[in-house]
């Protein structure tokens, strides 16, 4: 594959760095007061974009069938809402207490746990794999709705703001900008479905050009500002840590669940579901959200940037495991979960 093969199909990763580098000679146009606007244009008209074009892409006619594997679901938003956040809340607190790493990069791993489950990338891994698609698209959903809710509640909790937490201006404009644009784009969908389906209008693109928007202005705010930069060498630390964190997750669910002493009574499809629904975590909805509790607040781009490595690492990484998980599924490598 060339390279401009390659940059064809993963623009919208080769975008996120085109855009901070964007930021970083061009911070006036997109910083807070600038001709960009953005406390309007990004805070209030591209996240509502993002929440709409949500709404009307989710399937709720294709989730039925998945409703009643309380199990699955359970285990899955359990792990995403629950699990993660304590286990990183305590490799966090030790990192504080051994290493050098800069602060605001440990509390973005933070902000990395309380993130809800993507719409799309788990549910592509999933269904390329053959495992139960229904179940990963079900749960992506329930996730994104959890998350409206869930997310900031744990923001607030484990990460922290500067000063006084403005909780009803917290609330309005996630009510504004978040939840009645999602819950308008399912109405929306409801009178032209069959158009959707029938002319699939690019509304993928559309959202990723708002993130992306969303990620610039981001940066505009601190490549204005006087704070320094990160230390490359604490960048890399903290990408090979979100790594090392993905691997040790993915081996634990898939060890956990796919043994036939420790079985929790879940098909190989199941399983498939399972890794990675409860393992990403979502930029596209992540960011908005961020944006509006850390509007303003100086620590947002630090903050923002294990999210920003943790979502193509996701990506990859599933690609990578998608031919080995392939075959363990269909019984090429299965010497020790013949009976799942």
């Amino acid at each position: 594959m060339t390279f401009l093969e390659n940059a064809k199909k993963n623009w919208f990763l080769f975008s996120i760095g085109l855009f901070i580098i964007f930021a970083k000679y061009a911070p006036w146009i997109g910083q807070k007061g600038g001709p960009l606007y953005p406390e309007i244009t990004i805070k209030y008209i591209a996240v509502s974009i993002i929440f709409f074009n949500s709404g009307l892409s989710l399937k709720t006619d294709e989730l039925k069938a998945a409703v009643f594997h309380f199990r699955l679901h359970g285990f899955i938003q359990s792990f995403t809402f629950i699990f993660i956040p304590a286990i990183i809340s305590i490799l966090v607190y030790i990192l504080k207490s051994t290493s050098s790493i800069n602060e605001y990069l440990l509390r973005g791993i933070l902000v990395v746990a309380c993130m809800p489950p993507p719409v799309s990338s788990a549910v592509i891994i999933t269904k390329s794999i053959g495992g139960n698609d229904a179940g990963a698209i079900f749960n992506s959903a329930l996730g994104s709705f959890m998350g409206i809710f869930v997310t900031p509640a744990l923001l607030l909790m484990l990460v922290g703001v500067s000063g006084a937490v403005p909780i009803m201006n917290i609330i309005n404009t996630l009510s504004i900008t978040v939840v009645l644009p999602l819950f308008a784009g399912q109405l929306v969908r409801m009178y032209i479905k069959d158009w959707l389906e029938e002319t699939k209008p690019p509304l993928g693109q559309i959202g990723s050009f708002m993130l992306l928007m969303i990620i610039y202005t981001t940066f505009c705010d601190t490549f204005a500002s006087d704070v320094s930069a990160v230390k490359p060498l604490e960048l890399l630390i903290v990408a090979l840590l979100i790594l090392l964190i993905q691997l040790s997750f993915l081996y634990l669910i898939f060890s956990t669940c796919a043994t036939n002493n420790l079985s929790f009574g879940f098909s190989k499809a199941d399983i498939v579901a399972l890794m990675f629904c409860s393992t990403h975590k979502s930029l596209t909805l992540g960011m908005p959200i961020l944006k509006i509790i850390y509007a303003g607040d100086i620590i947002l781009p630090f903050i923002s940037i294990p999210l920003l490595i943790y979502h193509p690492t996701q990506i990859l990484l599933g690609g990578f495991l998608v031919p080995m998980v392939k075959n363990w599924l269909h019984g090429v490598i299965d010497n020790t979960t013949n009976n799942v």
